[in-house]
């Protein structure tokens, strides 16, 4: 930055608060207004990007403790000051604003010598380091600015999601890209490729493409983690004295589950290792019991039922959810 530019431009007013801000008081009204005039936000408002260069060079300064002393320095000492030519309308130069540094060293040439040494003291000199222009960024404050994102979306249905697939998408450039998808990614899920968005600006990091993905509901199996969940119809029969019966898996073989004697709807029957699949681990298969009433009995089987009925243990399966509600 040039010195002129520390008397002419009030950095203060330029974000919006008074010389005695705090450091966190500065940052939360810089994050406001970045997130306001950033150009991905304001795309080809000339405007909005010149604000944005602004704010950016100002908080570069008042973030930094040292830059920000001298900068109230050299605005205190040089208030109403120009930096012009000897002997031209503007004033006397640079002697109105460091004649009082020569005023022990014979002279403005020397007082000169003294203001410019406080900022090579580290060996940057004034055209380099904090108090010149550095690279990168917007004026190089903040360092390079990172490409920005693309986003795309993709929906799969229940399988592609559970075993993983390479698939192309179309990016909105038009250009066609291959995107990986792991086995076991889940409803709602973002992918992120990494550097593979758009390009910075100014030759920083490129963004990234972030891909969320929908997966189409299975007309069986539901996720629970990793965890494969279905519903499996039994008989009266199989529930009340037992059987084995067969239970699908997703894309596989059946596997035989054993129903106990006396097992009853919502009870949940685990295999194990046949869930999802996916680099944080394994799932199981759980198998949730629901008995089936028949709708239609024929006349042998309702008399085999009356039967039954006079002869079953006369326990009355909702005494304990009336005792309860009675607490």
């Amino acid at each position: 930055m040039a010195s002129q530019d520390w008397f002419d431009k009030d950095f203060y007013k330029v974000l919006g608060v008074d010389k005695g801000v705090s450091a966190a008081d500065l940052k939360k009204t810089y994050r406001k207004l970045a997130r306001q005039y950033h150009p991905d936000s304001n795309p080809g408002d000339a405007k909005a990007e010149a604000k944005f260069k602004e704010i950016s060079e100002a908080y570069a300064v008042l973030s930094d403790p040292e830059q920000r002393e001298e900068y109230d320095q050299i605005r205190a000492m040089g208030s109403g000051a120009r930096f012009s030519a000897p002997g031209t309308a503007g004033g006397g130069g640079f002697d109105d604003v460091f004649s009082r540094f020569g005023q022990q060293r014979g002279g403005a040439s020397g007082g000169f010598d003294d203001f410019f040494s406080m900022f090579d003291q580290q060996g940057g000199g004034f055209g380099s380091g904090r108090f010149g222009q550095p690279s990168g960024g917007f004026r190089g404050f903040g360092g390079p600015q990172r490409g920005a994102d693309v986003t795309a979306r993709t929906t799969l249905d229940f399988v592609t999601a559970a075993k993983g697939e390479t698939i192309t998408l179309q990016g909105e450039d038009g250009v066609p890209f291959k995107v990986k998808i792991p086995a076991g990614v889940a409803d709602g899920q973002k992918i992120r490729l990494r550097g593979r968005g758009r390009p910075s600006p100014d030759g920083g990091e490129n963004g990234d493409i972030v891909v969320t993905v929908a997966v189409r509901p299975h007309p069986v199996f539901t996720r629970d983690g990793l965890n494969l969940r279905l519903t499996v119809p039994v008989t009266f029969t199989e529930a009340a004295l037992g059987a084995t019966i067969e239970v699908p898996t997703l894309g596989g073989d059946p596997v035989r589950l054993r129903v106990a004697p006396g097992t009853p709807s919502g009870r949940v029957l685990r295999v194990k290792g046949r869930g999802i699949h996916s680099s944080k681990g394994t799932g199981d298969l759980l198998a949730e019991v629901q008995v089936a009433v028949p709708a239609h009995l024929d006349d042998d089987a309702r008399e085999a039922l009356e039967r039954f009925h006079e002869l079953e243990p006369k326990e009355n399966p909702r005494a304990d959810l009336m005792a309860k509600a009675r607490q």
